[in-house]
């Protein structure tokens, strides 16, 4: 009884990490169809949260989306999607932390993604949705500190997109009093920054481009 109740609960979890990645990701109509069918079957809080996002989502011209998406996540650093950004900040540590990444992706046998970056939190829930769980799990779980302050960032602008990392949050053990105070922490003083012999942070990593008009 006890190993049906934690199956049901890891396939409730892989549902909410599909919407979500689904919902996080560039926005397009096809992403929106898709992530709308998985709702059905998303149930409690988490899948309450995630048809907020979506239904903020689908009232939107697809160029009102994309421009939103990208002044949401691409033009502040406050809110990026791109964990590393959390733990290494603008270091020459940052691509020995995606390395790390890369390395779950080829552990559980999944070729690592080519036109996304590996720590970019849309990508990391779709491996933890359709292809390892468990790493996939600890990946989220060991940036749950990044992953409350981005929540943080999105709930004070009133983002949509708010109600789709408090969705992922559910599906994580709960903060510790230590993760609590380095999420403050993190949130006023930001990540580290090494300013001698980096790249600015936007051709580290560009934001993706905005369709014509947007």
């Amino acid at each position: 009884m006890r190993l049906f109740a934690r199956s049901r609960d890891a396939l409730a979890d892989r549902v909410v990490w599909q919407c979500a990645s689904l919902l996080l990701s560039y926005p397009d109509t096809d992403r929106l169809h898709v992530a709308a069918e998985l709702l059905e079957y998303a149930d409690g809080a988490a899948g309450q949260r995630l048809r907020r996002t979506a239904a903020a989502l689908s009232a939107m011209s697809p160029m009102q989306a994309a421009q939103q998406y990208v002044e949401t996540f691409d033009l502040h650093r406050r809110a990026t999607l791109y964990l590393t950004y959390w733990t290494a900040g603008d270091t020459r540590n940052r691509g020995q932390a995606m390395l790390a990444f890369v390395q779950a992706y080829r552990d559980a046998g999944a070729v690592p993604p080519v036109g996304e970056a590996p720590d970019h939190l849309a990508v990391v829930l779709e491996f933890a949705a359709t292809t390892d769980a468990e790493r996939g799990r600890r990946l989220l779980a060991a940036h749950r500190t990044p992953l409350e302050v981005v929540h943080r960032a999105l709930h004070d602008t009133g983002s949509p997109y708010a109600a789709a990392l408090a969705a992922v949050l559910t599906t994580l053990p709960p903060a510790s009093e230590e993760e609590i105070r380095r999420a403050r922490r993190l949130a006023a003083d930001g990540p580290a920054a090494e300013a001698v012999g980096l790249a600015p942070f936007t051709l580290t990593v560009p934001p993706r481009r905005a369709p014509e008009g947007v």
